[in-house]
């Protein structure tokens, strides 16, 4: 089992008394700019890229994909994560994250989406555990043995069947599991399943005594990662959406306390990331990607309707610039 930086990250987590925070892997969020002011205002332990097609990373025209696999130094540590149903591609683009100096590669085996679980990717891998495992160890050829690789997967598919599933998986010497608790027909349509974290725990260090468990699914904020520590002692949680409109979330990790920002800081970092969207990100996806992240940081003031709507009409950064500057002086402190 190649545990690579987890092993002194998790000894790391238990001499400070805490899980070891990790940043979800989000299509279209998760992406350099994003990740880079996560970095900046409030660093988790480990961060996840966009989770990338392996399929579109061992084609021709792959430069758009290549972009999604881009990171800055102040990541690390930093895992992609890669999806796929053909083992040879998923070995060729692991070897290729392996090359671009990634620490780590974890595998979807969660995503709910359907034109992925019609590749016969992500979460559509939970009916098929034997092409599951050969992907994994396809990946863990790609790397040589030099990083870690890792899952990210959910309790089941159409049931809760995760006796059967992670038995598996587990089988493959993997480092680190995160199970999303819900079921790939539960989406995200019903509360995470925690009253299942214990037995789950147990039946996973039954398995796999020295695989890590992280935990992913409605955790919100760093004090409710604290709480969910308190009672589970769990060896990592991974937040995703809670992470929306606060890049500072991870700010306070040590003291388990969140951190707060005035509605002028959080205009001033919204405009912040919007340039370095462009900077990084422009012309290869959509500046309307930057919709879902002012919907997020632009809510629960006066005016903040009107303001969203003007922003939703701005198409570069230039002249997002004129919209929010405009109220910076009328805002609460």
């Amino acid at each position: 089992m190649i545990k690579g930086f987890w092993e002194q990250l998790h000894l790391k987590t238990k001499n400070e008394n805490r899980s070891i925070y990790t940043l979800a892997p989000m299509a279209d969020v998760t992406d350099i700019a994003f990740r880079t002011m996560i970095a900046k205002y409030g660093k988790p332990d480990v961060m996840w890229t966009e989770f990338v097609s392996c399929n579109g990373l061992m084609s021709t025209g792959r430069e758009h994909l290549i972009k999604d696999l881009e990171y800055g130094e102040c990541e690390r540590p930093i895992v992609a994560q890669l999806f796929t149903s053909d083992p040879e591609k998923m070995e060729g683009a692991a070897r290729l994250c392996l090359e671009l100096g990634f620490d780590g590669v974890d595998i979807n085996m969660g995503c709910p989406v359907d034109l992925i679980g019609k590749q016969g990717a992500g979460a559509a891998l939970i009916k098929n555990p034997v092409l599951a495992k050969e992907i994994i160890r396809a990946a863990q050829r790609g790397v040589e043995g030099r990083i870690p690789v890792s899952v990210k997967t959910r309790l089941g598919y159409n049931k809760i069947e995760y006796k059967e599933w992670l038995s598996e998986i587990l089988s493959c010497d993997i480092p680190v599991l995160t199970l999303h608790l819900r079921t790939r027909k539960e989406m995200s349509l019903v509360p995470a399943h925690y009253e299942l974290i214990d037995e789950i725990n147990d039946y996973v260090k039954e398995l796999s005594p020295e695989t890590l468990f992280i935990i992913n699914g409605d955790i919100k904020d760093v004090e409710h990662s604290v709480e969910l520590y308190n009672k589970y002692k769990l060896d990592g949680v991974m937040i995703g959406r809670g992470i929306f409109g606060t890049p500072w979330l991870f700010a306070n990790i040590n003291s388990g306390q969140n951190t707060i920002k005035s509605l002028k800081e959080r205009l001033e970092i919204m405009l912040e990331h919007t340039k370095l969207f462009e900077e990084k990100l422009s012309p290869i996806k959509s500046f309307a990607i930057m919709k879902k992240h002012y919907k997020a940081y632009v809510n629960g003031f006066d005016g903040a309707k009107e303001l969203r709507e003007s922003l939703f009409e701005g198409e570069n950064y230039n002249r997002i610039t004129t919209i929010p500057v405009k109220v910076l002086s009328n805002v609460p402190k």
